[in-house]
């Protein structure tokens, strides 16, 4: 089946789950993230074919995610080592860990668990509001139109939503900043 590229589609949640279109992407940057980063010892790990691995490590390249990195000159030998792109793509992997722990992790609990060497404390990531450091969920936030928003494939429905929100506007404002029905 020949999957379609969600690359165009305006709206970042779309462009970035292209390049992260199956479990296999997001697990190899797990593992080059925590320090598994040779071809042999990532297909080791992973339990996938060379064939697999090599064509979702040759995107991550093209995207620059990852770079290879010579270790060994005789004979050549390379490593995948992430980019500030694919350092960056941390907190969202530590989110969906997050998410894993509370829905799947089992009755043994979490398989892994984080420690936040700055404070030393084992912590529970979260989704943090950049200005005041509160928790973001869906019930206390609202999405508002972007400069590069539009509508068109993947945001028929949804571009014109966001659209009609307008900042200042206190029928589309978000939802904290609404008066209480009464």
């Amino acid at each position: 089946m020949t999957r379609t590229s969600l690359s165009d589609v305006a709206c970042s949640i779309a462009r970035a789950t292209d390049l992260f279109a199956d479990a296999w992407t997001a697990l190899i940057m797990r593992d080059v993230l925590l320090g598994i980063r040779r071809f042999d010892e990532l297909a080791e790990d992973l339990g996938l074919s060379r064939k697999v691995l090599a064509a979702r490590l040759a995107r991550l390249v093209e995207e620059g995610v990852v770079t290879r990195e010579r270790y060994q000159d005789s004979p050549p030998r390379e490593e995948y080592v992430a980019t500030e792109k694919g350092r960056d793509l941390y907190p969202v992997l530590l989110a969906l860990m997050a998410w894993g722990d509370k829905w799947y992790a089992g009755p043994a609990g979490p398989p892994a668990r984080i420690h936040h060497d700055a404070c030393g404390h084992v912590t529970t990531p979260v989704v943090a509001c950049d200005t005041c450091r509160e928790p973001l969920t869906v019930a206390d936030t609202t999405q508002l139109p972007g400069p590069g928003g539009q509508v068109g494939p993947g945001t028929r429905l949804l571009g014109p939503l966001l659209a009609a929100r307008r900042e200042g506007d206190p029928a589309t404002a978000p939802r904290s900043a609404r008066a209480a029905p009464s």
